[in-house]
């Protein structure tokens, strides 16, 4: 059951003294023995701000519960609503039932947001303790007043209490789904800008305010690094605020911490003294310092073309070569990979791009050619020089089936190091906000989750890499030296935490092409079996992922975990809650969403070593960046029917 109470504004004058001051009166219904005076607020006090519950529920204020029936409207005031568990005496631990106790503020008799008391992180509260043991979270509201409560519930001590940082990191986190950048930027600016908040903040608060909103700008700067170098707004308003501060540090020169810090983070280098930013010394040098030594916010530019992307380059329609380059790669470049991983003179070959309604172009040594790739929207082939007048694609017949089997005399510990090296140069580039524009797939998912789809595609190519190897070699012994061969680098991905790869190469091997073939798997030895099994035990979908999920949680990090199942779990509470509970964000399920992602901090909290890939291992490293892969399921069982023949 829920219980009303309404708080009226009566403004009565002192008569020991001038100063205003407002009641809250008990509520129409409610028996003369239950009211009385509960809390005592000045005028400067609005009691139609979020501060007001914090505020109540610090102060041990008791709650009038009235009749169930709803109090009549007023143009003025604000209503709480309270949750019938919630009217406990002082220091009362509430009642372990399924009703949560809840607090709902509302405007214009609408709800802008909904708290939930729950327990502190800190010591369990005992007979006596105080009432700070228990705290208000956020479960759902308007962006406007989430903003709102979370700057109220920062604190500016050195050490911030583990509740209010997480609210801060879903909020951070998450703030794309129901907001724009543009909308928290001008936000954020009126909260710092406001000489008082709605005229009813003292002055000792303003520095305060400004302080809680430094902080939270510079968290937010933390957390999407680069990202806000391709937003104009934030660009903008990162210049306006920083201006502001400026502005503020002589009136305020409790700001000189923050300003310090905020230097910093932009690459600023500065030195000043408080007495530098006095309105009697103040020029325009002063003001455009910012402009002149904006390092830290120049746009990328030029630094895309430098950027290592996966290329494609197909020897038939199904099969190709993947090739890890930079965007200003020429033709040149690339072929001689490509040559080198077929096992064919440079020479002799050419690369053509073909768009997807047939036009072809073959390009020239200097051409730029994954630039010219996606600018026309077409895949690159390579094709024999002298075949080139009838373009016909170099065929995977006799050379692929006699391509060197250089795999079987690599040390299976050193290529599952080498996998583990590029996994982890993917992984570690991922921003946390791809797995949320992923999720959501909003406008321009495709610009924001290019590292994240990386490292999906890279976990297909070495599920496809090891059964193309597997298929495309034609001898029973060898093939069965490979098989054996994937076990072992499977385990000693499993070992080295890299959960990515270690779950490709599983699935490779039980790809059905490949688990087809009996004659080859009745060779290998039982103890390759007995450990193939084991392995296979972690990638058992059963509850959950249970077997995964407990082995992974007992790992240390650094460690990959298997993407595509972290992306299940953040899409199964999207599509199982919604976004908006009756006009208001459900926070709750972002919240959710929010510590899921957080898993890729945890497994980066350390960073692998340096011994991950030894300079006498260049070939080898050569060998992991340029996989080659027959991307047709058909194919690989046209492949595998030919090497063992159905019965």
């Amino acid at each position: 059951m829920l219980g009303w109470v309404y708080l009226k504004r009566r403004v009565e004058q002192d008569d020991e003294n001038s100063d205003k001051h407002v009641n809250v009166t008990e509520a129409e219904g409610v028996p003369d023995s239950q009211a009385g005076v509960m809390c005592k607020l000045q005028e400067r006090d609005d009691i139609g701000r979020i501060e007001l519950v914090q505020k109540l529920a610090r102060e041990n204020c008791q709650f009038l519960q009235t009749d169930k029936k709803e109090p009549e409207k007023s143009e003025h005031g604000l209503l709480l609503l309270f949750s019938s568990s919630d009217f406990t005496t002082q220091n009362a631990v509430p009642q372990q039932d399924d009703e949560v106790p809840m607090v709902q503020v509302k405007e214009q008799d609408r709800n802008v947001l909904v708290l939930k008391k729950v327990q502190s992180c800190g010591p369990a509260p005992t007979a006596g303790s105080a009432e700070s043991d228990w705290r208000y979270v956020v479960v759902s509201g308007t962006p406007e007043k989430i903003l709102e409560h979370l700057l109220n519930d920062l604190h500016l001590e050195e050490v911030q209490d583990k509740e209010t940082e997480t609210l801060l990191d879903d909020f951070l986190l998450t703030y794309t789904v129901f907001m724009t950048t543009d909308d928290l930027c001008q936000a954020l600016l009126r909260h710092y800008s406001a000489k008082k908040y709605q005229g009813k903040e003292e002055n000792s608060d303003v520095p305060r305010r400004k302080r809680k909103v430094l902080h939270l700008v510079s968290q937010w700067i933390a957390l999407y690094k680069d990202w806000l170098h391709e937003d104009e707004h934030s660009k903008m308003f990162l210049k306006t605020i920083y201006r502001n501060v400026l502005d503020d540090i002589y009136e305020y020169p409790i700001l000189e911490k923050e300003l310090k810090e905020f230097q910093k983070i932009l690459g600023m280098h500065r030195r000043h003294t408080v007495d530098e930013y006095s309105p009697q010394r103040k020029n325009k040098a002063l003001f455009h310092q910012f402009s002149l030594k904006e390092n830290w916010l120049q746009h990328r530019g030029t630094v895309a073309e430098t950027e290592e992307i996966f290329c494609h380059v197909y020897i038939t329609e199904h099969s190709y070569v993947s090739v890890k380059a930079k965007v200003s790669s020429t033709a040149q470049e690339i072929l001689k990979v490509v040559a080198e991983k077929i096992q064919h003179a440079e020479e002799d070959l050419v690369l053509v791009t073909i768009t997807f309604s047939g036009e072809k172009h073959e390009l020239q040594p200097n051409d730029l050619a994954i630039s010219k790739s996606l600018e026309a929207s077409s895949r690159i082939y390579v094709y024999r020089k002298d075949l080139a007048d009838t373009l016909n694609p170099f065929a995977e017949n006799e050379e692929s089936q006699q391509r060197s089997m250089r795999i079987l005399g690599m040390n299976t510990w050193d290529l599952a190091l080498e996998l583990m090296n590029f996994d982890w140069s993917l992984f570690n580039s991922i921003h946390e906000q791809e797995l949320i524009y992923f999720t959501f797939s909003r406008q321009g998912n495709g610009e924001h989750t290019v590292n994240l789809s990386l490292l999906l595609q890279r976990c297909n190519e070495v599920q496809l890499w090891v059964a193309t190897e597997i298929l495309l070699c034609s001898q029973l012994g060898k093939r069965v030296q490979l098989v054996k061969k994937f076990i072992k680098i499977a385990a000693h991905c499993k070992a080295q935490r890299n959960l990515n790869s270690f779950f490709a190469i599983v699935m490779g091997l039980n790809t059905a092409s490949v688990s087809r073939l009996s004659q080859t798997w009745e060779k290998i030895p039982g103890k390759f079996k007995k450990l193939f099994s084991e392995l296979e035990s972690l990638t058992d979908p059963s509850l959950n992922h249970k077997a995964y999920r407990d082995a992974f949680k007992k790992m240390k990090p650094p460690k990959i975990p298997f993407m595509p199942l972290l992306l299940k779990d953040v899409t199964f509470i999207h599509e199982g809650n919604k976004t908006f509970l009756d006009n208001l964000v459900n926070f709750e399920k972002l919240h959710m969403i929010a510590d899921t992602v957080r898993t890729l901090r945890h497994c980066r909290t350390n960073q692998f070593g340096g011994d991950l890939s030894p300079k006498e291992h260049q070939e080898l490293k050569s060998y992991v960046n340029h996989l080659f892969v027959i991307d047709s399921q058909q194919a690989l069982f046209e492949l595998s029917h030919r090497l063992e023949p159905r019965a």
